[in-house]
């Protein structure tokens, strides 16, 4: 699935037939259909594993105390950016389109559920409440993803600033 996803990163939806793909995978595309039923059930199924493991790799370098926050909030962006500014286009590409859309909600609900889990799991380590925490995450991955697919400085400078105020505003009242 993770050759599959590349090979869409690095061509588009548009320009990548099941021959390219099978290259990229190292096997034939008859070898493809026996994962897949179809070229769509490969799309959906790549961009939500792939897009889960984007996940995982932003929640491995996430904050593990405090006086860490900050450093999380200037760094991450660009790493991210820079990781998996491609895969963010694609997905973006994918679950925007109409035949896919109905599978981005699902696929964004699964995405509010687990950052809501991040939250439960972080806030006794940050010290900022889960509810309060929960919505730090939805505003910084947000303002991060919009940075890594459109690289607007400004736009991140402006939303990451306002974060750093808020999340030292929570933390003061401690």
């Amino acid at each position: 699935m993770e050759k599959c996803f590349e090979c869409y990163c690095d061509n588009g939806l548009r320009n990548t037939g099941i021959k390219e793909l099978g290259k990229y995978c190292g096997m034939t595309s008859a070898n493809l259909y026996s994962y897949f039923n179809n070229v769509d059930e490969l799309i959906i199924q790549s961009t939500a594993y792939c897009m889960t493991k984007v996940e995982d790799d932003f929640m491995e370098l996430s904050p593990k105390n405090p006086q860490d926050i900050m450093r999380f909030i200037s760094e991450i962006p660009k790493w991210s950016a820079q990781k998996h500014g491609k895969k963010y286009r694609l997905m973006y590409q994918v679950y925007t389109h109409p035949k896919y859309v109905e599978y981005g909600k699902k696929f964004f609900k699964g995405v509010s559920m687990r950052y809501t889990e991040y939250a439960k799991q972080l806030s006794p380590k940050l010290g900022i409440p889960v509810d309060i925490l929960a919505g730090f995450i939805f505003i910084f991955v947000r303002a991060t993803v919009h940075y890594a697919m459109f690289e607007d400085e400004y736009y991140l400078k402006a939303e990451m600033e306002a974060l750093k105020l808020s999340v030292l505003s929570v933390l003061s009242k401690k």
